[in-house]
């Protein structure tokens, strides 16, 4: 037994288990926590092991000290405090572990062939000549390579695991840790646990604070207080702030890490010394700490922008070229678009804004027309994928993502900003317009203004009252609020969408007041009024699966999305794309991870950007083939197919049912909103009005006329904390008094 599980045995309650791990029943990858089916090795029982564990496979003797308890629905099961993997003797063993895609390139086929080989010498001959497997067929060299280096990798995890349990550190972590740092994730641990709550996703600063204080870094080390500055900064940022106030920061770090004041302003000077932090004060001289990378976008944004507005030449527009615009695009402009077209002729940097079925897309056609018209070239662009078709459909012209335009890479960005690498060609071009800027955040701002040239015009179009960014930064609403560029508000609704129950109450919403929830016969809108979650659960799959499909002629794996306004609970996107699955795709061939099921030819959303793949955050996709062999799933976004590693799949989700916020850029042909006091902490009138705008030809609420009237009246917006707005007015009075 390993020493440092015979040193627990003593305790009170402690017992010893060892045995064959016979499956593995669920696993969270954020966390470790894992359920795990073990053969006791005495008496052959088979019993439930719970706890929290690294990729453990089925096959891998494991000796456990824990205690036994009775779980109320599950019954016995056997709590792990801390286990030793020790790898399988016997040719059975041995076959199920390297068949249980602990390897990749070794599959259930050829694990048969090997241990047919080599028996119970395989893990000696895969550890010490492993060129040996080029006598099995079915493995060559490129097959061989692959398998060499998986493991070696899964040693070396192995060693990781047992660094953790010396120290009594949830084993859990130990890949993902490992897949950051490789070989150095031990010496990083030891150096600084901190680092890797600060990169390394799903670690935070709960667990790099266990580790630390195992290892004996004292509670007021200058490393634990810089961690917890950043860390706090780098969480507020992914929370929607570009900078915090230094006084409020201080006080939640002391409140929730117990770090006295004095202590966190010596070493919150320390790092701006370092360059680590940087200050800057709001008009009324109040102090707010930024990360650097996030002070550098807001302040190289704020001038760019400023730049391009004062050096565009001026366009001389020929007589009657508006009437020439009407006459290419067949259809006569109202007085409002008129003037909103001279506008933009007459503009350097131009923002629209509008409700549904005021015009926008309309005037965005005439924009292109008159640009056109008069020689200049004009590039389309919108924050995602979805939104980029959208545009390149309505105008007939080519658009493309944010990302793909300026062909952004890895090192173009980081959570905290640009990298000193992060530079990019000019665009080339005279005009771009960007659409759906309520959804950019300033990072993504700022990358863009460093492509566009001082020559080229800029027209941004939004929709100010949707929900803000995902990212850090409320751009669209800041360029308004600056008051120092032309602002186009479109608000009359034309006639062809007056018709629309959606329009309607969309824009009754935006006023604060409740949308009609009576559809006179057949409607493009409909409330329906229940109570109980666990029923509306049962509802929206009905609708989805059967209902809405056969009144309305929808596919419902392209045509139909569920949007809901929280993650968890009943009527959460988690549990509402388990029942979806299981009523749509119940028997596609499917793979476990993160204790989330994906089958073939599930829907699915890519939740964070990946530049090396060309998928963004929101861009869905469909399962179109698993490889357990290879460790592969292979994703089709719009026609393009995009492999990724098991060890990858935390970047993908279910999308059968999304979030409100995940769901902006995005046009669905019906949707299905469940809205229920349970959700009291996200109702907001921006919520529910972005929710409803994303549908096209059907919308379908369902809950309680309260939880309705909750959302619509709450008009508070999101706090966030940025000075990009005061910034660019500050440099245009700088700039202002030079001239």
């Amino acid at each position: 037994m390993d020493k440092s599980l015979k040193s627990l045995k003593g305790l009170v309650g402690m017992e010893f288990l060892k045995g064959e791990i016979e499956r593995v029943s669920f696993r969270n990858d954020e966390n470790g926590y894992t359920v795990v089916r073990v053969i006791a090795c005495e008496g052959r029982e088979s019993i439930v092991a719970v706890g929290h564990f690294a990729d453990v496979k089925p096959g891998e003797i494991i000796e456990l000290f824990g205690r036994w308890m009775n779980h109320p629905y599950h019954g016995r099961q056997f709590y792990v405090e801390s286990y030793r993997v020790l790898l399988p003797a016997d040719s059975e063993g041995i076959r199920k572990y390297i068949a249980s895609g602990v390897i990749k390139g070794i599959g259930p086929v050829i694990a048969e062939r090997i241990v047919e080989k080599f028996g119970p010498e395989t893990l000696d001959i895969m550890d010490r000549e492993p060129d040996r497997l080029l006598e099995i067929e079915g493995i060559g060299k490129v097959r061989l390579e692959r398998i060499k280096k998986a493991w070696v990798e899964q040693k070396e995890i192995r060693d990781l695991i047992q660094f953790l349990q010396s120290y009594g550190i949830p084993t859990g972590y130990a890949s993902k840790i490992f897949k950051q740092y490789g070989k150095a994730s031990m010496v990083i641990l030891k150096e600084d646990p901190y680092r890797v709550a600060m990169e390394v996703s799903g670690i935070g600063f709960i667990t790099a604070d266990m580790i630390a204080k195992k290892i004996g870094i004292p509670e007021d080390s200058p490393l634990r207080v810089k961690g917890a500055i950043i860390y706090m900064l780098q969480k507020l940022a992914a929370e929607g702030h570009l900078c915090f106030p230094e006084k409020r920061l201080f006080g939640i770090i002391e409140k929730e890490f117990g770090l006295a004041r004095n202590i966190l302003e010596i070493v919150a000077n320390k790092l701006l010394d370092e360059r680590l932090l940087v200050r800057d004060y709001g008009s009324d001289s109040t102090p707010f700490l930024y990360l650097p990378g996030l002070y550098i976008c807001e302040e190289a944004a704020s001038r760019k922008l400023l730049e391009i507005s004062k050096r565009v030449r001026h366009l001389i527009i020929p007589p009657g070229l508006v009437e020439k615009v009407e006459e290419t695009l067949s259809f006569a402009l109202d007085r409002d678009q008129r003037l909103a077209l001279t506008t933009v002729l007459s503009s350097k940097v131009t923002i629209i804004t509008g409700g549904p079925g005021t015009g926008k897309t309309t005037l965005v056609k005439a924009i292109i027309a008159a640009f056109e018209l008069l020689g200049l070239r004009v590039l389309l662009a919108s924050p995602t994928g979805r939104a980029a078709k959208r545009l390149e459909e309505a105008t007939k012209r080519r658009a493309s993502t944010i990302h793909r335009l300026l062909r952004l890479s890895p090192k173009s960005r980081s959570s905290n900003g640009p990298s000193k690498e992060s530079s990019f060609p000019p665009l080339k071009g005279d005009v771009i317009i960007i659409d759906e800027v309520s959804m950019i955040d300033l990072p993504l701002l700022h990358h863009l203004l460093k492509a566009v040239s001082p020559g080229m015009r800029i027209v941004f179009v939004g929709d100010i009252d949707q929900l803000p960014s995902i990212g850090p930064g409320m751009v669209l609403r800041d360029l308004i609020e600056s008051n120092l560029f032309p602002v186009v508000r479109l608000s009359t609704i034309h006639r062809q969408a007056k018709d629309s129950q959606i329009v309607s109450n969309a824009h009754r919403v935006k006023e604060g007041k409740m949308p009609a929830l009576i559809s006179n016969g057949r409607s493009d809108f409909y409330f329906i009024r229940r109570d109980s979650p666990e029923e509306i659960a049962n509802l929206i799959v009905r609708l989805f699966c059967e209902r809405i499909p056969k009144s309305f002629r929808l596919n419902p794996l392209e045509d139909i999305q569920v949007l809901t306004p929280m993650n968890k609970g009943i009527l959460g996107t988690r549990n509402l794309n388990r029942l979806l699955q299981d009523a749509l795709n119940p028997k596609g061939f499917q793979i476990e991870r993160g204790g989330e099921r994906f089958r073939v030819g599930d829907r699915v959303m890519q939740i964070q950007n990946n530049y090396e793949k060309d998928v963004y955050n929101g861009d869905l996709g469909i399962v179109r083939f698993i490889d357990i062999e290879y460790q592969e799933v292979t994703v089709d976004f719009y026609g393009k197919r995009v492999t990724y590693d098991f060890s990858e799949l935390e970047e993908l989700t279910l999308a059968y049912a999304i979030s409100i916020h995940k769901s902006q850029g995005g046009e669905y042909q019906a949707v299905i909103i469940p809205v229920v006091t349970q959700h009291y902490v996200m109702l907001r009138r921006n919520l529910i009005y972005t929710a409803i705008t994303r549908g096209k030809q059907l919308v379908v609420i369902i809950g309680t006329p309260k939880a309705l009237a909750m959302a619509v009246k709450n008009s508070s917006m999101e706090e966030r904390f940025s000075l990009f707005k005061e910034r660019l007015r500050r440099y245009s009075l700088v700039s202002v008094h030079k001239e």
